[in-house]
């Protein structure tokens, strides 16, 4: 099977911000999507900026295709001050984390379309139990044979991008443990999870065409690998993050993905070899990372050499600043390194739980209060 790779002559940048759709007063999921895409795509510029997703519930903010990470939050910032107002109409705020912490998923309706009628029919409970949000970034690629090599190298940094946005440790009204629940939850879906790291683009074709053939997936759509190539846009896509309530973190971990993909496809033009980890310790480093979070001591290598994870982001975030530098997002990279000072949101969650006395309404409250101010900053 041939999948024709559209190749981007710069490394440019996109993101992909999932919002739920939360009650003003009780603060619970209002299946209201339809209505807010309407009256806000009506004001916008350009619809295109505003997305449906699976459940009504949602909607997914996108930038367009943008050089630089101040560049894509300029965008997002422009589009929520449309969507923002909108869904206040409808009564209704925007939520951004990887789950909602009390929302029940049988209440929840599907957004129309025969492809999400097929999701759910063939995936029944583990579908309608998708309550999850995330943040999604793709990055140019100027070469589709070094695709396949910088995704299986990406999978090394899985763990940081993963700690530092995990926001879904509160579902269905219980503390899960985890700092991402959402990051096991969406992989129990057939063609979720991490992806198959392969050394050529022809084996990824074959994959693919077998997976065709098989009637696993209709279409490249159909496959939700936590980084997949999107051919038809000439990107490498990072999917791992939770959904996040603050476009000062979304910049900081855009700029951060964005400066990985670059500094893996420039050394592996230049010659070098990539590092990479077998599939054990990658799928290992996954479960820490949404377990323990910021907490999580992680594997480094295929020595087996192993280091609490914000250790490692320090020395990782010293090394891509020369490469930040070049892009225009130093300032965005270094604020990466404040997250873990203020808490990521799986911690500033569980702290106003614990200071309201589990008031989990007061938790929807911090979160929405969190994108305000990140909006007016």
């Amino acid at each position: 099977m041939r999948i024709d790779f559209h190749a981007s002559e710069r490394p440019t940048l996109g993101v992909e911000w999932e919002f739920a759709l939360v009650d003003r007063a009780s603060r619970d999921l209002v299946s209201v999507a339809s209505e807010v895409h309407e009256l806000a795509g009506g004001r916008l510029d350009d619809p295109a900026r505003l997305h449906k997703e699976l459940l009504r519930n949602t909607v997914e903010v996108v930038t367009g295709i943008c050089d630089t990470v101040g560049e894509a939050a300029q965008d997002l910032r422009e589009t929520l001050a449309v969507v923002v107002p909108a869904a206040a109409e409808h009564g209704v705020d925007l939520l951004g984390a990887g789950s909602h912490p009390f929302a029940d998923w049988s209440h929840q309706q599907l957004s129309e379309g025969h492809r999400y009628e097929e999701l759910i029919s063939r995936t029944q409970w583990w579908g309608r139990q998708m309550l999850i949000w995330g943040v999604h970034v793709h990055v140019g690629m100027p070469e589709r044979d070094r695709v396949m090599p910088v995704l299986a190298s990406m999978l090394t940094t899985y763990p940081h991008l993963l700690a530092l946005s995990a926001s879904s440790p509160i579902w269905a009204g219980q503390d899960t443990g985890y700092a991402s629940n959402r990051a096991l939850m969406f992989q129990q879906l057939p063609t979720a999870g991490l992806p198959f790291a392969f050394d050529t683009w022809s084996e990824f074709e074959k994959c693919i065409g077998d997976q065709t053939t098989t009637g696993i997936i209709d279409s490249m759509s159909d496959v939700r690998w936590d980084l997949r190539p999107a051919p038809h846009l000439g990107t490498l896509e990072h999917r791992v993050c939770d959904g996040m309530s603050d476009l000062r973190e979304v910049s900081a971990l855009t700029a951060l993905v964005h400066c990985l993909v670059v500094d893996l496809d420039t050394r592996l033009a230049e010659g070098e070899v990539l590092p990479t980890m077998p599939p054990w310790q990658v799928q290992e480093n996954k479960w820490r990372a949404a377990r323990y979070g910021l907490d999580a001591i992680v594997i480094l290598d295929d020595r087996n050499r192993e280091r609490l994870v914000t250790e490692d982001l320090a020395d990782l975030l010293e090394r891509l600043t020369p490469v930040a530098r070049r892009l225009g997002c130093e300032e965005e990279l270094r604020t990466v390194a404040d997250i873990p000072t203020r808490g990521a949101s799986y911690q500033r969650q569980r702290a106003v739980a614990r200071e309201s006395g589990g008031d989990l309404v007061a938790v929807v409250d911090a979160l929405v209060a969190e994108l305000g101010y990140s909006l007016e900053a």
